[in-house]
């Protein structure tokens, strides 16, 4: 662990300590959240993804910080894909039950709203298998396609602002890669177990819990690239 390892460890500390140490802040937050929903996805991920990001820049690259890497550029993306993925919660966390009540298991909806038990625990990856089998794909593939633009783009914000060629950088990204790694082993061994999690946890603390999820999958985005390089 070198020093600047120590001073962004200081600085994340400072920057989430009052969440903790003051009811008035936790309250504030739990209040808003309530209220701007769709608000408070976008400032989470903006945050916490893109720092899960920087993580993974350190981990590639030994600097938390790299130019044309486009901190910016990439924080808005992360904040348009936390608007999704808080869209996704709701249709899969809702839609779920109800398909699993049409298959002839009635009840699931009422199941989510309980105590836990194992019927609760069932329904909760069945829910988190139905968003990470059918979301997840496409917006990780997405997420990849806007990160080639950021970079092919020098990682300014005039750049990112420009059309995005979408279907060239889509041949060429690592599909190798993309399936075997991303597709194949972190969404069955990871994101479907913890999103598990997720959906036994109280719907305000969901969103911030998937994002703090975020900071993992800047690592794991991180490691992708280096078996990309390879």
């Amino acid at each position: 662990m070198k020093k600047q390892d120590l001073i962004f460890i200081l600085c994340v500390v400072i920057f989430f300590l009052p969440f903790f140490v003051s009811d008035e802040v936790f309250n504030f937050y739990v209040g808003y959240n309530k209220a701007h929903g769709m608000v408070t996805s976008f400032i989470k991920f903006a945050v916490l993804a893109t720092l899960g990001e920087i993580i993974g820049l350190r981990l590639k690259s030994g600097v938390y910080y790299q130019k044309g890497f486009g901190i910016l550029p990439r924080a808005i993306v992360w904040g348009f894909l936390g608007l999704s993925i808080k869209l996704a919660f709701v249709i899969f966390a809702t839609g779920t039950p109800i398909f699993i009540a049409y298959l002839g298991l009635d009840g699931a909806t009422e199941i989510m709203k309980g105590a836990f038990s194992t019927d609760k625990l069932l329904v909760a990856f069945a829910i988190s298998a139905c968003m990470n089998l059918i979301y997840a794909p496409v917006m990780m593939t997405l997420h990849k396609i806007t990160d080639t633009h950021i970079i092919d783009n020098g990682g300014t914000l005039r750049g990112f602002l420009k059309p995005i060629q979408f279907s060239n950088i889509f041949q060429k990204l690592d599909w190798g890669v993309q399936w075997n790694f991303v597709f194949k082993k972190t969404i069955p061994f990871f994101w479907i177990p913890a999103h598990t999690f997720t959906f036994l946890l109280p719907p305000d603390y969901q969103v911030l819990f998937a994002a703090v999820l975020g900071i993992v999958l800047g690592v794991l985005l991180a490691i992708a690239s280096l078996k990309s390089a390879k």
